[in-house]
């Protein structure tokens, strides 16, 4: 078994597009009933906001800037933290010792423009 999506709120998607392009290397794809998703690769971040019209919906509301996700950097840590650097990203925590799905790594800490805590981890 493994996770096809997962779904995020953003409260500008302009903003949050261009966050996500720019800073993750996502790729913006356009879905039905007023939502985008954010795809790296085969995995997808489908994205809610205003307007939008998803069906079901969580038993609560997910909410601009309530999101806790962790992105696989490829390469040593120091490359994150200075992609991080050069575009303007304020690192909240880190270089730390974390442990991920692939066991221990190093990780830095970050948000995006609503608020919700990303984190780039590192097995090398």
């Amino acid at each position: 078994m493994r996770l096809d999506h997962v779904v995020i709120t953003v409260s500008d998607p302009a903003r949050s597009d261009a966050f996500y392009r720019d800073v993750l290397g996502a790729e913006v794809r356009d879905l039905s009933r007023g939502r985008h998703a954010y795809r790296f690769g085969d995995q997808q971040l489908n994205v809610h906001m205003p307007g939008s019209t998803p069906e079901p919906v969580a038993r609560v509301r997910i909410q601009p800037g309530n999101s806790d996700l962790c992105f696989l950097w490829d390469g040593p840590i120091d490359g994150a933290v200075r992609h991080l650097r050069e575009h303007g990203v304020a690192i909240e925590l880190g270089p730390v010792e974390r442990t991920g799905a692939r066991g221990n790594g190093t990780s830095v800490y970050f948000r995006d423009p609503d608020g919700s805590l990303l984190e780039f981890i590192s097995y090398a």
